[in-house]
């Protein structure tokens, strides 16, 4: 399904100015973004995906596809609300350190010594203690899940008294500070250490401490229900063999609302991020110390595998050009959802979809890699006379697949569809004569010619390549 032209109209235009008038020019890139994730929502089958991009204090895209509501036809905007799920994480790490920074708690407390009625039975006599941090870095050697089957149908998450109730007939997994294991529970009695130190609920003190002073207006520790169907999206299945989705349970997380309750959109979660890289570079403490979030972000625990690092509540991962990566995921019952910031390019992606089944992440680090691209090519545009490169553009049909032809510093680009890597799938062109351009090779070099055909009115109508001709199409 294509987007509604309302959508963008109202969402896309204004934030493609504010784009033109940021310091970078990424018109061009965030162009064939829309055109990338556009389609791909329709070659993977997605209701509804909204992302936005935030570079510094400034969201300088975002946008939306699709549908929030399928059955009725309501479309996803970059305000339509989804569950985070796991993204919770992050605002109960927050809280928790925000308690370290005024003295309440150290990293190295005792679980029992914090939560009296602690009764989880420690499987191994020679275990280290389970401990804040532990419980922070996944490492605590706890059970994944509270002794509750509550990620199957109906979705039957227990309150806070059943979990506490349930707890002593549960037993560690592993010795404490051994393995990394996620752990739902884990985050859950952090959310219960919140509360306790605090004095308040811990929904009261995430209210007050970080969603109300960040103006994060659609952020709530639980979903909507009063906006289901509406801003709050329907969340779909994964999808069946028969290439559908069937709509999902609405569910609250109830208990576990600490590790998995929050409800979002992109836009928040952008406002989020900026906060993160506001503090990064800040000598003065808003909600945290600024070394406090620069501590939470550094690497606390590696797994013996090598494979996992973790800081503290926060996923810490090492990406191409050896930078840091930071964030967090979220799965939840017809919904998925990711926050990916990068403190050195002080860029953010925030993704929601109303599905399962789906890798928000790709869409993030495609987006985050066209934004490279583009940074990395911002100064080569070329002074020479050149056509009018916008006759070229869009799509063609390419044996059944799809190539899409845009502008590209004063060159064209050629993107094939569908694509999880859109870099390694773009193509670029430099003019040689009249309709004919040329490959650029990797080192700058001439490759093979691009011929473009007109009709009898003189309009662009098909291309050749590799004595190929692929059809200009409507799209």
């Amino acid at each position: 399904m294509k987007k509604l032209l309302w959508g963008i109209l109202v969402i896309f235009l204004p934030l493609t100015a504010a784009a033109k008038e940021h310091q970078k020019d990424y018109s061009e890139a965030f162009k064939l973004i829309d055109v990338w994730l556009d389609a791909q929502r329709d070659f993977d089958r997605l209701p509804g995906i909204s992302l936005a991009v935030v570079e510094g204090q400034e969201t300088i895209w975002s946008d939306a596809y699709g549908c929030a509501n399928m059955e009725d036809g309501v479309p996803s905007t970059p305000s339509t609300i989804g569950s985070i799920c796991s993204i919770s994480k992050l605002f109960t790490s927050i809280s928790i350190m925000k308690l370290y920074d005024d003295g309440k708690l150290r990293l190295d407390d005792r679980i029992e010594d914090l939560l009296p009625w602690y009764n989880l039975d420690q499987g191994y006599p020679h275990s280290g203690p389970v401990t804040v941090r532990t419980l922070l870095t996944h490492s605590s050697g706890l059970p994944r899940e509270a002794n509750f089957p509550y990620w199957i149908g109906p979705y039957p998450f227990p309150d806070r008294e059943q979990i506490i109730e349930a707890m002593s007939r549960q037993q560690t997994l592993y010795p404490s500070s051994t393995y990394f294991q996620y752990s739902n529970l884990a985050m859950t009695l952090l959310g219960e250490i919140v509360a306790e130190v605090s004095g308040v609920p811990y929904d009261d003190f995430v209210y007050s401490n970080i969603i109300g002073p960040l103006g994060l207006t659609d952020t709530r520790t639980v979903l909507p229900e009063d906006l289901y169907g509406d801003q709050l999206a329907y969340g779909y299945t994964v999808l069946l063999r028969d290439g559908t989705r069937l709509k999902d349970e609405l569910f609250q997380a109830n208990g576990i609302m600490a590790a998995a309750g929050f409800s979002s959109t992109v836009v928040d979660l952008a406002a989020f991020a900026s906060w993160h890289f506001r503090l990064l570079d800040s000598d003065t403490p808003e909600i945290l110390k600024p070394s406090t979030l620069r501590y939470m972000l550094n690497v606390h625990y590696t797994d013996p595998g090598w494979e996992t690092t973790w800081g503290l509540g926060y996923a810490v991962r090492r990406g191409s050009g050896n930078t840091k990566w930071v964030g967090h995921g979220g799965y939840c019952p017809g919904y998925q959802s990711v926050l990916q910031m990068h403190p050195d390019s002080k860029r953010a992606y925030s993704v929601i979809i109303n599905a399962n089944g789906v890798s928000p992440i790709k869409y993030a680090m495609g987006v985050h890699e066209i934004l490279d691209e583009a940074s990395a090519n911002s100064n080569n545009k070329e002074q020479e006379a050149i056509p009018n490169l916008t006759e070229y553009t869009g799509f063609y049909l390419y044996n059944h697949s799809e190539r899409y032809i845009s502008t590209w510093n004063s060159q064209l680009v050629m993107l094939s569809l569908p694509s999880d890597s859109p870099v390694d799938d773009m193509t670029y062109f430099k003019h040689l004569e009249s309709d004919t351009f040329y490959r650029v090779r990797p080192d700058g070099s001439r490759g093979e010619p691009l011929e473009f055909s007109r009709d009898g009115d003189g309009n662009i109508y098909q291309y050749t390549l590799h004595q190929m001709h692929s059809t200009k199409i409507n799209r």
